[in-house]
This record gives structure tokens, C-alpha cells and sequence, in this order.
């Protein structure tokens, strides 16, 4: 089943990605039905998950029900249990939206919900991200999850996010990110798709960010906390919700 999956991302671009899984969504859904892994975003339960990958495939990684990823499921919880996401009232930006999130989101009451990107099929507003069609100080929240290593001019696009977002607000703008690496590593030269996905991780990204990451978005404006949020987690809730322990998420603000 590895080897199926990481055929099926190698050959299709996102767009359709996203429509095929529509369908086989339900059939997986009854197929790995079980007791032993847990979708925090559905509650939903599993004897396993799929694997998932562009160049190394991980294991028991992608939720049958939602479609989530390890980071979104942290998110999930993040949100869930530090702040007032899911209560309060605001005006949400989302980038990309997630087919995990996106129903969720759309059907919440106290979202005022503007989705954005240039390619994907559930985005209601088609806008480059380095030249945002919103006025300033429009949103009280921003989503822009694992979009920014797609773009060349990501300090463009940090400004934008930026001059959009309203003070006081917050975002959560999640990257592939290692850690071990001080500096991140781009070379705009690159634009062969098996060169890319061997150096960067996936053929369409253009860079991987190492620690800097959070020092360029502090340039652009934002104050920035790394949030380790397993490390408030038992080994067991890691292991229940399939979790990457150690992943960070970047939550901003602008004061």
C-alpha cells in the first residue's frame, strides 16, 4: 500500500488529489474502522492510519475519516485546548484550507470564514499571496499552513500576511521545517521536480526552513512563539492521535 500511495502523489498535482480522495474517502473509512488510533478531529477511531510521503512514505500517519496529517491534527489539539478559537467570534483568513478543517470551519457560527489560494478547488477567493486582494487589518485570525516553502518570494508573502492580519490578531503559519538546520536552504535554480522533491522534500516546494524561520517572520512584523505543545502530551496521547512529537508550531501575533 506504500508503494500505491506514493505512485498516486508522484503522478497527480493537488488539485486532483483533492477530488479523488472525496470519493474513496467512505471506503477507507470502513475498511480500517477500529479501536486502537484516534482522529481528534472527528473522534473517529482506526486499528491503523495510511501512510503518507512525497520521497520517504511514513507510516500510520494519514487519518482514513479526515484526510489529517500529524500537523493537523496538533493543531487540532493546540486550538482546541489553548485558546479561544473555537469560542469567540472572528473574521478567518485560510490559506489552502485543508480538506480536514474545511467543512468544519465553513460550518461554524462564529466564523466570518474567507478562503484563499491560487490553485485549490475548495478556495472560494483565487489570489496570490504575495499580492492579497483584502484590505489592511481585515482578519483577526490567519491559517497559512504549509504554503509558504511553495513560494519564491516568501518575504513578500510574510508582509502581506502581515499587513492583512488586524492587531491584536493571531495565526498559525505551519512549514516543514528542520530543526537541526540553522539556516534554510534555497536554491531557485532548482526546477527539475525529482531534484526538488530529493533536496527540498516534495516536488513543489522551492526551499526547507531551518531555525531562521521564525527570526524572517519577526522581520516582517509578527511576534512569534515556537509552540511545543507535545511536549504537554503523554507518550500515550502521541502515539493514540499518531502525533510527530517535538513538531513546533509557529503561532504569530501582530501587537
Amino acid at each position: 500500500m506504500k508503494n500505491i500511495f506514493k505512485f498516486i502523489l508522484a503522478i497527480f498535482p493537488r488539485p486532483v488529489l483533492i477530488k479523488l480522495s472525496i470519493l474513496v474517502q467512505p471506503l477507507l473509512v470502513c475498511f480500517l474502522k477500529g479501536k486502537t488510533y484516534v482522529d481528534p478531529i472527528d473522534g473517529k477511531s482506526f486499528r491503523r492510519f495510511l501512510p503518507y510521503g512525497y520521497r520517504a512514505q511514513r507510516k500510520n500517519v494519514l487519518s482514513p475519516s479526515t484526510l489529517s496529517l500529524e500537523r493537523h491534527r496538533l493543531l487540532w489539539l493546540y486550538l482546541e485546548s489553548q485558546t479561544d478559537f473555537f469560542t469567540k467570534p472572528k473574521k478567518l483568513l485560510h490559506f489552502a484550507p485543508e480538506q480536514a478543517f474545511y467543512k468544519r470551519f465553513k460550518k461554524m457560527k462564529h466564523f466570518e470564514y474567507v478562503t484563499t489560494d491560487l490553485n485549490s478547488p475548495i478556495a472560494t477567493v483565487k489570489a496570490d499571496i504575495c499580492n492579497l486582494p483584502f484590505e489592511s487589518n481585515s482578519f483577526d485570525t490567519i491559517l497559512c499552513n504549509h504554503v509558504l516553502e511553495h513560494i519564491l518570494d516568501d518575504t513578500k508573502a510574510m508582509q502581506e500576511l502581515f499587513r492583512v492580519m488586524k492587531p491584536g490578531g493571531m495565526g498559525v503559519f505551519q512549514i516543514p521545517q528542520d530543526l537541526k538546520r540553522a539556516i534554510t536552504f534555497e536554491d531557485h535554480t532548482i526546477t527539475n521536480r525529482k531534484e526538488r522533491t530529493k533536496l527540498f522534500g516534495q516536488y513543489d516546494h522551492v526551499r526547507v526552513y531551518g531555525i531562521d524561520y521564525f527570526k524572517k517572520l519577526e522581520d516582517s512584523g509578527f511576534k512569534v512563539e515556537a509552540v511545543d505543545f507535545t511536549s504537554q502530551l503523554s507518550a500515550q496521547e502521541i502515539d493514540k492521535y499518531r502525533l510527530a512529537k517535538g513538531e513546533i508550531i509557529p503561532v504569530v501575533y501582530k501587537l
